[in-house]
């Protein structure tokens, strides 16, 4: 499809916002689709592009998480394999299922994700401490729960991406015993993982768009930079609050479609 000059700068521009914005915390997508959409590509189209495109910006996040990801290589490994299995998944789900499919359920899923980021450091101390008391390790790596529960995610992950990344650090916060800038460093790890995988699918089944699909790239991959520049640098309680915000937004966004 022959874009104009706007609706190229337009796509540009949302993947440099999309690529920030899933750095700090996720929900880029929201972002990025509906240009997409703007610019007259059917949804899965869409969707399948975006996917595709936002793979630089989480790469380049990731990266610019580093010194973060320190000691984390048997999580990232861990956590990486139900990412991989869950973006596949959701991947095949895309193609499968309606679009609406997840309308209903999504936006419930966010609200309590937020609400677990908010809550997060009291549940983590109240858990340390009965571990403390029942004389447990104070240490742990999530166990069965937090897998099952990344693999879910993931499989949402790979079928649209919407603020898939609050569910990750609202998982990983309640079960992890972590701060959560070395969180989102894995949330960002993560996510490449997820996009890329489903993308790798997508490149065999389905329509996308290479404009599309290099203009999100080529933003994205500034974006993550800057997204990396300025998340590390944020408090915890303003990191927590600048995810309860894009999270609240991502809520109004999915229920308005």
């Amino acid at each position: 499809m022959a874009l104009s000059i706007w609706e190229s700068l337009a796509i540009f521009a949302a993947g440099m916002g999309a690529g920030t914005i899933n750095t700090i915390v996720g929900s880029g997508t929201l972002i990025t689709f509906p240009v997409l959409l703007a610019t007259g590509l059917p949804p899965v189209t869409a969707t399948v592009s975006n996917a595709l495109g936002l793979i630089p910006g989480s790469i380049s996040g990731a990266i610019g998480y580093r010194a973060e990801l320190k000691g984390q290589r048997s999580l990232v490994m861990r956590l990486g394999v139900a990412a991989a299995v869950g973006g596949l998944g959701g991947a095949v789900l895309l193609l499968m299922l309606p679009s609406t499919a997840f309308e209903t359920i999504v936006p419930v899923l966010v609200g309590l994700a937020l609400v677990l980021v908010v809550l997060q450091p009291r549940i983590s101390t109240a858990v340390q401490r009965r571990r403390a008391r029942n004389g447990t390790d104070t240490k742990t790596d999530g166990g069965p729960v937090l897998f099952g529960g990344m693999l879910l995610a993931s499989v949402y992950g790979g079928y649209f991406t919407a603020a898939q990344g609050i569910i990750y650090l609202s998982l990983m916060g309640m079960l992890l015993d972590d701060t959560i800038q070395r969180l989102n460093a894995v949330k960002n790890v993560l996510a490449a993982i997820v996009n890329s995988i489903a993308a790798l699918f997508f490149l065999f089944v389905a329509d996308f768009d290479w404009t599309a699909v290099l203009l999100i790239a080529v933003g994205s991959a500034i974006g993550g930079q800057f997204g990396a520049r300025i998340g590390r640098r944020l408090h915890p309680t303003a990191l927590r609050a600048f995810i309860v915000v894009v999270g609240s937004f991502a809520i109004v966004q999915l229920l308005l479609r």
